[in-house]
């Protein structure tokens, strides 16, 4: 089978669970893999889909000409070496089976071509609409619009559209230069998403499988014993924004120090892409500063999280059962900072914009309070077999 997904971490790092639980059941599995995503991919076939996201993701400007220019200069071009790539690295391998994310655009077409079987997989639902909630990272997220709420998953499937002479020149590379119009639909949806945190909608098809997280310990990289030591060293809040830069980072690190310090808490700031900074006049013994940390062996540990809302680390911090205050950036953040809110095991959320002491502080104070209810959902997520249900769905079509 072949996998092909995009994005940055988040996206990726579920897709190599997939591919290791899959090649170690006997399967053939190759993945098709952004460069650059920061994800452990040792012992998993992978192929490159010529495109860094984090060059993508990397400038954020505030006026129209400059988004204009680096949608021309970087995510246009990313984007047609990642949907030419997708096209070549499948007709190689020629697998009897496609999985790949919705970024992927050509991934239908190939499949087509070849004949076999496609899945879709989602780890936000913005490609299978549903009246109970706005489509993520759409304009009317934060709203409810009842009956309409299925009319906001429009605007993702427009998105595709700017793409479309993409796909098309990536298609040349098919048996017969082009692909059928339209291609045929996906066999499954898989949702890698927890139904602890998102209850299944009642108005989604069959074909959507609600699988749990695509999570696997096996081979997860041990903490530095430095870092596990000061996180295990007393109550502690370990702050990150993963892959999003964007404001002030020193005003961030700063506010997330004084906040955990209001509290009792020590802070382990992870930097990430250079959303946090710690600025001097706030550094010292209770407060660790690092790049990077394997998120899943340290937040057991942990009093609480800080961190952006995505996908990948919303469900690292719900299996670690812990509460957290989720600060949304942009996309699908806002919408999982309140459906965490809404399960009860996190704060309501801070729109980055808003990110001060007077917001943070007593935010942390309502999310201590939820450890409990915290912890029973950790209890569940870790119960979830969601590799498995995945499997079955795929080698079942």
């Amino acid at each position: 089978m072949m996998l092909l997904t995009s994005g940055t971490r988040g996206d990726v790092e579920p897709f190599v669970a997939l591919a290791r639980y899959a090649a170690a059941r006997g399967h053939q599995v190759r993945l098709g893999v952004p460069e650059n995503s920061g994800a452990d991919l040792s012992g998993v076939d992978t192929v490159s889909l010529d495109v860094d996201f984090h060059r993508l993701m990397g400038t954020r400007g505030l006026s129209p000409w400059t988004a204009v220019h680096h949608f021309r200069s970087e995510v246009g071009p990313g984007m047609r070496r990642m949907l030419s790539a997708a096209v070549r690295e499948t007709l190689a391998f020629a697998p009897d089976l496609v999985l790949h994310h919705p970024l992927v655009l050509t991934a239908p077409a190939v499949a087509d071509a070849l004949g076999v079987p496609r899945a879709l997989a989602e780890f936000v639902p913005v490609a299978t609409p549903t009246q109970e909630f706005s489509a993520p990272g759409g304009p009317t997220v934060s709203k409810d619009l009842g009956p309409f709420n299925r009319a906001t998953y429009a605007v993702p499937r427009s998105g595709a559209r700017l793409f479309r002479r993409d796909v098309e020149r990536a298609c040349r590379q098919l048996p017969g230069g082009r692909t059928a119009s339209p291609p045929a639909a996906s066999r499954a949806t898989l949702m890698g998403i927890s139904p602890q945190l998102l209850p299944r909608p009642a108005d989604w098809p069959d074909r959507v499988h609600l699988t749990g997280s695509w999570h696997c310990d096996a081979g997860a990289p041990d903490p530095d014993p430095a870092v596990a030591g000061f996180v295990r060293g007393g109550p502690c809040l370990v702050a990150t924004f993963g892959s999003m830069t964007g404001g002030d980072p020193s005003a961030g690190g700063r506010t997330v120090v004084d906040s955990a310090r209001a509290h009792g808490l020590r802070t382990l700031l992870v930097t990430g892409w250079g959303g946090l900074t710690l600025p001097e006049d706030r550094r010292g013994e209770d407060v660790l500063v690092v790049p990077s940390a394997p998120l899943d062996a340290l937040l057991p540990d942990a009093a609480l999280a800080v961190h952006h809302g995505g996908a990948g680390t919303v469900h690292t911090v719900a299996r670690a059962g812990i509460p957290s205050v989720v600060v949304p950036f942009l996309v699908d953040q806002p919408f999982w900072g309140r459906q965490l809110h809404r399960r009860g095991i996190a704060a309501a959320p801070i729109p980055r914009r808003s990110l001060k002491p007077q917001t943070l502080v007593p935010a942390v104070g309502d999310a201590l309070a939820r450890r409990e209810q915290a912890q029973r959902v950790g209890r569940a997520v870790r119960q979830e077999q969601g590799l498995p249900a995945a499997l079955d769905v795929l080698t079942g079509l």
